[in-house]
């Protein structure tokens, strides 16, 4: 009843990132850690995309495995990328020095102590956006209760990353929206004003407005304001 508690409070933890402002590194080092405490594996690590869609190691629960995961990016071959790559997962793998299908990675990881992987995929629907890489110092496979909340907690952790990306996303546009609508107020005091000064219409004013941002490689905005300052003489 202990540890189906502990797996209930892991879950709930990463579950209130949905509702709260969080950390991503923070987040995938917990998940990192309870895989470790939860699971019976000796280790994890969590690589993420990012928006060029480059791959880049986030979290690990040791030191030895942040390494091993970083020759993982630097060879280009490991679970942990089959997983990102492929959306699936990678299921448990006994090591071989040398041998397939990542003949590299598994010298390194058996070097470092480590003698089986597996590996998840951190996606929702159709979006993949990392993998969570599973080690043991032990050949034995996870259970199958014990594959089904580590595919609950990457699920989890991937749903909290897209909508803390989603959410940036939605604040950046925003701003935009908000900063164009506070531009748009400027150039139009500063039509007014040029307008006034120069005895010609809005209409009028506005064209030579843009003329004067474009013939000055300058942005309207800015000309705007200056305009509406009085540093820049509305005749010019």
């Amino acid at each position: 009843m202990a540890r189906e508690q502990a797996i209930v409070e892991a879950l709930v933890e990463m579950a209130d990132t949905l509702i709260a402002d969080f950390d991503v590194v923070d987040l995938l080092t917990g998940l990192a850690s309870r895989c470790v405490e939860l699971l019976g594996i000796s280790a994890a690590g969590v690589m993420v995309a990012t928006v060029a869609g480059d791959v880049r190691l986030v979290a690990s629960s040791s030191e030895a495995m942040r390494l091993v995961e970083l020759f993982e990016l630097q060879t280009e071959e490991g679970p942990c990328l089959d997983a990102f790559r492929s959306g699936q997962r990678v299921e448990h793998t006994v090591l071989h020095t040398g041998g397939d299908p990542w003949p590299r990675f598994s010298s390194a990881a058996i070097e470092a102590g480590f003698q089986s992987v597996s590996a998840l995929p951190l996606r929702m629907r159709d979006a993949t956006i990392g993998a969570l890489n599973l080690f043991s110092v032990g050949s034995a496979p996870m259970t199958e209760s014990d594959s089904v909340v580590a595919r609950a907690m990457a699920d989890l952790a991937a749903i909290s990353i897209i909508q803390h990306r989603s959410t940036d996303e939605l604040q950046r546009t925003n701003e935009q929206l908000t900063q164009a609508l506070n531009s748009r107020i400027v150039i139009e005091q500063a039509k007014g004003v040029i307008s006034e000064r120069a005895g010609v219409d809005l209409s009028e004013a506005f064209a030579r407005l843009r003329r004067y941002a474009r013939n000055h490689n300058l942005r309207l905005t800015d000309v705007a304001q200056a305009t509406v300052e009085g540093s820049l003489d509305p005749r010019a």
